[in-house]
């Protein structure tokens, strides 16, 4: 998954990453935290998946860990609401909310059609994922967290659907820069049944986030084929096999690189000095003990703002989620 925010939260995953390596950074441990489960809820739904199909089974459990320990985990973790919801400007009520979710006697009626039509596969895998995502978000069974388990739907509907090998797609970044567009096209369908409009748009979130995600990629394979260039003449292999760990996690110490490695940390060490050597990987961290290294280049590619044609100027909105 590129590193970029998750929807409803402040940290990115590069934050995230370097915090876990022992880097300090300036978000908050429940920032941080936030992300590290939707990471932690995006794994467990394409593993899950392997032995249960897309249900309210799996609704549920992707958001007991999406809000475990987090803000809202006041709010049933892995629970349907028993009480009524509603989404609008904050501090709204429900008299002047923008929208108000069908309520508690009729959600589960919507809720067993809706995992219906998560079965049904006549339709095209992008806009079956278009439908489910507009259809969750209408529902808002959740009394929080609806936008983070709505987005990570979108992704396993499609490694589900064999569409991804993994969670490579990231429509969060395009939802983010194109909020008000987002939330506009949701209302015009609950409304005024706008399909065609809400696909038309999704569908460009996902072109644009595929071509983002590639060039990244591209970018990156770029870097690993020069600097393996540069390690080519090194007496060992140790060097490109610590390289191999940067580009999984752009941060690392290198006590749990000699770890991953199965190595000294002496042998570690010199892989990371090599590599430093090379301006490869420089310290995050001056430290004596428990030094923190950083492909730097990487992190660059992963962190700079996504490219998304016609999403300028569409900002935030508040609202109860």
């Amino acid at each position: 998954m590129l590193s970029s925010r998750i929807e409803g939260t402040q940290a990115t995953l590069g934050e995230l990453l370097a915090a876990e390596a022992g880097a300090a950074v300036k978000r908050s441990p429940a920032d941080l935290h936030e992300v590290a489960n939707y990471v932690v809820a995006l794994e467990y739904g394409v593993g899950r998946l392997r032995e249960l199909p897309l249900s309210l089974r799996l609704v549920r459990e992707l958001h007991e860990k999406l809000m475990q320990g987090v803000r809202g985990n006041t709010a049933t973790p892995g629970e349907f609401r028993r009480s009524q919801n509603w989404i609008g400007r904050p501090g709204c009520t429900l008299a002047d909310a923008t929208y108000v979710p069908p309520p508690v006697n009729q959600m589960m009626e919507c809720l067993g059609a809706w995992e219906a039509f998560l079965h049904d596969h006549s339709l095209p895998p992008l806009a079956h994922a278009a439908l489910a995502h507009s259809q969750f978000e209408a529902i808002h069974p959740f009394l929080d967290g609806n936008g983070r388990v709505g987005r990570s739907l979108i992704t396993l509907l499609l490694v589900e659907r064999d569409v991804l090998p993994a969670p490579l797609l990231y429509l969060s970044a395009f939802f983010d820069a194109t909020r008000d567009e987002y939330y506009a096209h949701l209302l015009a369908v609950t409304e005024r049944g706008e399909w065609e409009e809400w696909l038309a748009y999704f569908l460009r979130g996902v072109a644009g986030q595929a071509e983002d995600a590639v060039g990244r990629i591209q970018r990156i394979d770029a870097l690993l084929l020069r600097w393996r260039e540069q390690l080519a003449a090194a007496p060992s292999r140790l060097p490109e096999r610590a390289l191999d760990l940067f580009v999984e996690n752009p941060f690392w110490v290198v006590n749990k690189l000699a770890q991953r490695l199965g190595v000294a940390f002496t042998s570690a060490q010199r892989a990371i000095d090599r590599l430093e050597s090379a301006g490869i990987v420089t310290r995050a961290t001056e430290a004596r003990r428990n030094r923190v290294y950083c492909a730097r280049a990487i992190l660059e590619i992963l962190e700079e703002p996504p490219h998304l044609p016609g999403a300028e100027g569409a900002r935030r909105r508040g609202g109860r989620a």
